[in-house]
């Protein structure tokens, strides 16, 4: 049997990890952690994000 998770849809708790603001984006990393950004620090970090083959979640 496999077992599917999905991850729960940003919420008003969530927070970004770099400033604590309100959480706007998940970046789910290929090794299977997660970030949460700001939609500033999403932008600022955009492009490793995407180096590094991430799944971007908008919330």
């Amino acid at each position: 049997m496999t077992t599917l998770l999905t991850r729960p849809e940003l919420t008003a708790v969530d927070r970004c990890d770099r400033c604590g603001a309100a959480a706007q984006v998940r970046a789910i990393l290929p090794s299977g952690g997660e970030l949460l950004f700001c939609g500033h620090h999403a932008r600022e970090h955009s492009t490793k994000l995407r180096e590094l083959a991430a799944e971007i979640q908008q919330g």
